[in-house]
């Protein structure tokens, strides 16, 4: 035997015979084979497996019936091939089982100057109806179990999303507080200042009418001493103490007060009463007296009754 190479050649008739070979890309069918996946799932499996001869002389004289033995090859590969892939595999992707086959079958064919150009899945399906019942029922577990996957998954969100949303009310409450108690205390510190101010103004303003009135019943030219201002400060209290009784007399109330001091020595509330306004009025009458004599500048100084000049320069 001999491959004839392009141009003319003699035919002898019973001395040469002749194959003709087609070159062209052709394909065979391989139809519902049966087989089984690698989760053991029988299934009928077709398809078609595309060749092109690239040899003509090893088609011929390697092997008898070239397409024959293509097509037999063609459907043990896809029972080899196929228990390989699970259902779902198969049912996902067909072009990794087709790249497969394609592979396998052309390197068994390949010795054959035959070239496997693609093979292609056409159909692929359970093999009788109880099997695809229970596949319908495998695929329905398993839609069921994703759902439950996916029902946990957002409630785990949910709690997690809670959970941040406690702790922030938490820290917010926790800012709340501290600022709350930053504010009192920063309140309570202002109001001790404020009465610590207040007391040191009323100090003041005492030391400058305790001055005021010791000045008064001290003779012009003369440095008020330490009897003038004890003098002036009974002087003051007792003005206090008076003001605080005629408080008490102008009240609408019918509380009864016992004081001390005369009341309690025998003298009655009326004498006692009557006393002490005298005593005032005495004061008040010797600080004009002292105030318009220093503004002339002439007399001497009164100074039993210049106490009672607190009243005319400031009331305590």
């Amino acid at each position: 035997p001999d491959g004839l190479a392009p141009g003319l050649h003699i035919n002898i008739p019973i001395y040469h015979s002749l194959n003709k070979i087609d070159l062209r890309e052709s394909s065979i069918s391989i139809p519902n084979l049966p087989g089984y996946t690698a989760d053991n799932v029988p299934v009928l499996c077709s398809g078609s497996l595309f060749y092109r001869i690239v040899d003509g002389y090893k088609a011929c004289f390697a092997i008898s019936d070239v397409q024959n033995n293509i097509r037999n090859t063609g459907t043990s590969a896809m029972h080899s091939v196929l228990g390989h892939f699970t259902y779902d595999q198969v049912i996902g992707d067909r072009n990794e089982l087709n790249k497969r086959l394609n592979i396998v079958i052309g390197n068994s064919i390949v010795n054959w100057g035959v070239e496997c150009t693609r093979f292609e899945v056409q159909s692929f399906q359970p093999a009788n109806r109880e099997v695809e019942r229970q596949l319908e029922l495998q695929m329905e577990a398993e839609r069921n179990r994703r759902k439950q996957l996916l029902d946990t998954q957002a409630q785990i969100n949910v709690a997690e999303g809670q959970k941040q949303r406690v702790i922030l009310e938490s820290e917010a409450h926790l800012a709340a507080k501290s600022n709350e108690a930053d504010a009192a205390f920063k309140t309570v510190v202002r109001e001790a200042e404020a009465r610590q101010q207040q007391a040191l103004m009323e100090a003041t303003a005492l030391a400058q009418q305790i001055d005021g009135v010791a000045a008064a019943v001290t003779a012009p030219g003369s440095t008020p001493g330490p009897a003038e201002r004890r003098e002036a400060l009974s002087a003051l209290i007792e003005l206090r103490r008076l003001e605080q009784l005629r408080a008490i007399a102008n009240g609408t109330g019918n509380t009864t007060y016992f004081f001390g001091d005369r009341a309690a020595m025998g003298l009655g509330a009326g004498a006692a009463d009557a006393f002490n306004v005298d005593y005032a009025e005495q004061v008040k009458g010797g600080l004009a007296r002292n105030a318009h004599m220093k503004g002339t500048g002439t007399g001497k100084v009164d100074g039993g009754a210049a106490v009672g000049a607190v009243d005319e320069a400031g009331h305590l």
